[in-house]
């Protein structure tokens, strides 16, 4: 099983636009994906109910846009999931920490659910 933590970049100064950070076991998975894109905003991807909440039927999730050189259609999408107590991230493709590609993760549901009400609780509080 993997471990899911989610950050958030607060925008202005730091960034031009409030965006996500996705790390699966330590790994930017946007970054690794694409290093031209950047998380999409977390009121969207986090929201209770919203896109990153798994179900029974595979939902396509856009988790990240291009910004470099410019903004862009370009999107990084995984495919989110629910099989009883886990839930799984497919069609990925990143380099893993020995530099093979991850296609598929998978977290327990409820490691998963905490920090991605936890990151949305967060966005609460002054950043």
């Amino acid at each position: 099983m993997s471990t899911l933590l989610i950050s958030v970049c607060p925008g202005p100064p730091a960034c031009a636009a409030v965006h996500t950070y996705l790390f699966v076991d330590g790994l930017d998975v946007v970054a690794r994906s694409d290093s031209r894109m950047a998380g999409l905003d977390p009121r969207g991807l986090l929201r209770p109910g919203g896109p990153l909440y798994p179900a029974d039927m595979p939902s396509t999730v856009a988790v990240a846009s291009q910004e470099q050189p410019e903004p862009g259609p370009d999107r990084v999408t995984i495919q989110v999931r629910l099989r009883s107590e886990t839930v799984i991230w497919s069609a990925l493709m990143y380099p893993g920490h020995d530099g093979r590609a991850i296609e598929e993760v998978r977290f327990r549901l409820d490691q998963y659910l905490g920090e991605v009400e936890r990151a949305y609780t967060a966005l609460k509080d002054p950043l």
